[in-house]
């Protein structure tokens, strides 16, 4: 729960320690840094604090089990694909998610993501993370 007071004990996003400890991962975008738990039982989910740089983007992919994003700061850009033959071709138009929302997106669900804006986002994945790029 967050104290919204003004006594110099409110904590926010800005001043939790929650934030603090991020890593940079090989392989995945510029801009992305990421605080994750430690698994420990296999039918479980795996939970990701996630920070975006403005401006950063994933490329189409897709994962392994359903998940969930909660944003907590910035908004979010989320574009949807089918294949096409050899190709993909997008599904709709993209989903925007603001300070607050929270998107699920089915697992094998192909998508991209683009952050508008610097982002903080608590990410839910079904069972051990997976990333498939399309």
């Amino acid at each position: 729960m967050s104290d919204n007071s003004t006594s110099k004990n409110s904590v926010t996003s800005a001043t939790s320690a929650i934030w603090d400890n991020h890593v940079t991962v090989p392989d995945t975008p510029e801009g992305f840094t990421v605080r994750t738990t430690v698994p420990g039982n296999p039918d479980g989910v795996e939970v990701m604090l996630e920070q975006w740089q403005a401006g950063s983007a994933e490329p189409p992919h897709s994962h392994p089990g359903d998940d969930m994003t909660v944003v907590i700061e910035g908004r979010m850009a989320v574009q949807f694909y089918t294949r096409n033959g050899n190709g993909l071709e997008r599904d709709g138009e993209p989903l925007v998610l603001g300070q607050g929302d929270t998107g699920y997106i089915r697992s094998g669900r192909i998508h991209d993501a683009k952050y508008l804006d610097d982002c903080k986002l608590v990410y839910v994945h079904d069972r051990a993370f997976g990333f498939q790029a399309e």
